[in-house]
């Protein structure tokens, strides 16, 4: 399910790409890609984190990668400029692994300036 808003999905697609539905690209420059899944191939958590309305959610599998390595997806529309007007706003998982690295959110500004917004590299408690 997907709005107009860039980015703003639930990940409930039925089967259809959830890249193209939910108006994101896999970055084609980085070490490995993000996936969908309600399950995570039994590492993580066992629903989204709103059980009950939906039970998809997309993760990086960090357990074959070396320190370093970076998974990334962008919008596929661009946020519009504003002052404290628009807002990023996720759930995360982060826990139960040696090899949970750092999730980052990053703004690009006109230039192609990465910015970062928002980081997380320690291991949260078991919930979203």
């Amino acid at each position: 399910y997907y709005t107009n808003i860039p980015g703003s999905c639930n990940f409930e697609t039925q089967d259809r790409d959830w890249t193209t539905v939910c108006g994101l690209r896999q970055d084609t420059t980085d070490d490995f890609d993000w996936n969908i899944s309600n399950s995570a191939a039994q590492i993580g958590p066992h629903t989204d984190h709103t059980p009950g309305k939906g039970q998809s959610f997309l993760y990086v599998n960090s357990s074959a990668q070396k320190e370093g390595n970076s998974a990334r997806i962008t919008t596929t529309k661009f946020f519009p400029a504003s002052l404290g007007v628009c807002r990023v706003r996720f759930w995360f998982w982060m826990f139960a692994s040696r090899q949970t690295g750092v999730l980052k959110v990053y703004t690009v500004e006109e230039h192609g300036m990465d910015i970062l917004m928002w980081s997380s590299s320690r291991n949260e408690e078991n919930k979203w």
